[in-house]
């Protein structure tokens, strides 16, 4: 049986609860937010648009984590969804369809009026036209930039065109080795735009006879006539200060944003990075295409000029009369020197 003191103390309880129930004016005055909470559930059940809506604010003071850093107390960031629609819309859309285009005119022209040759036979007699460090920034920044190119592209697309043609698991394995060596080899590729730069600069500052070549097409158009210029040509200048320079910086850039994310940048501003770092990657690949192009299969001889360093006196003269000019008369800063030929060499090809 309960004891006199044990019923005092559960009438006090009682007492205590009636009062807690009953008397509204013991409690803090609502601030409204408690209240509208409380009627929108009535109204609208399962609906708590105000707490998702502080809780993406951030400025809940209750709102923490035991992680510290920037944004680390922020739970849901709503430009996540808005980057993700620009990425999986326009920049995956519009870029797609950009590099298809360009690599069907590439292949439409090439089809129709085939590589640009010589006028005449080659003699034999080389000119140096790239020294070996030349080649060597030039083939570092060429080869990081086709391993970050086919990468990227397995990422953005990826899953759009490889996904449904090899599966889950390969794709898996493909996706993370892609994601790997663009963020490894990305670094390569910023120190090679930095060395290609100042190792081709000199070179590449715009010269009258440019509006020439630029006025003539560079003699790809038409009767294909011989255009002169100097150690680079017009085209090959615009791709050095808009591609290798504007591009290449802002992709470098862009891209050592999102690789080291310890530097104090939030979300919004990686999120900013990665849809200007796609946008000039797309430009730049569309423009590398046609350099690619033109130092391959476009130009006859072309490619062994930056493979070897050497370029036949013919060529020199056909593509860049101005600078075989300068290279002749031994002017100082034209880069390059003429040598004489094997006997062999000048045979070559043409089994005289």
């Amino acid at each position: 049986m309960p004891g006199y003191s044990d019923v005092r103390v559960l009438l006090r309880l009682v007492l205590l609860s009636c009062v807690m129930l009953f008397t509204p004016l013991a409690w803090p005055a609502d601030t409204g937010g408690a209240k509208e909470q409380a009627q929108r559930q009535q109204d609208q059940p399962l609906n708590n648009a105000p707490m998702w809506r502080e809780v993406r604010k951030g400025e809940n003071p209750y709102q923490t984590t035991q992680v510290r850093g920037i944004e680390t107390n922020v739970l849901v960031q709503t430009q996540g969804e808005i980057w993700r629609q620009i990425r999986n819309g326009p920049i995956t859309v519009y870029g797609g369809w950009l590099l298809v285009i360009v690599t069907a005119l590439i292949g439409l022209y090439y089809w129709r009026m085939g590589p640009l040759k010589l006028h005449k036979r080659p003699t034999g007699r080389l000119v140096e036209r790239f020294s070996g460090w030349e080649r060597v920034v030039h083939w570092l920044t060429a080869i990081s930039f086709m391993v970050l190119a086919l990468s990227g592209l397995v990422i953005l697309f990826g899953k759009y065109i490889l996904l449904p043609m090899f599966g889950y698991t390969l794709f898996s394995w493909l996706a993370i080795l892609s994601k790997n060596l663009h963020n490894f080899v990305g670094p390569l590729f910023a120190v090679g735009t930095v060395l290609m730069f100042f190792t081709f600069v000199k070179d590449n500052f715009p010269k009258a006879h440019d509006w020439i070549w630029i006025r003539k097409g560079g003699g790809f158009l038409g009767a294909r006539e011989h255009v002169p210029s100097g150690r680079f040509n017009a085209g090959e200048k615009s791709w050095f200060w808009i591609g290798v320079t504007l591009l290449g910086i802002v992709s470098v850039v862009t891209g050592l944003i999102m690789l080291f994310p310890n530097f104090a940048q939030g979300r919004s501003l990686m999120q900013f990075a990665s849809v200007i770092h796609a946008v000039s990657a797309m430009l730049f690949i569309a423009m590398a295409l046609g350099h690619i192009y033109v130092g391959t299969i476009g130009v006859e001889k072309a490619y062994e000029t930056m493979r070897t360093g050497m370029a036949d006196e013919i060529w020199a003269e056909e593509h860049h009369e101005y600078w075989y000019n300068d290279v002749k008369k031994g002017r100082p800063g034209a880069a390059g020197t003429a040598s004489a030929a094997r006997a062999g060499a000048m045979k070559e090809g043409w089994k005289l």
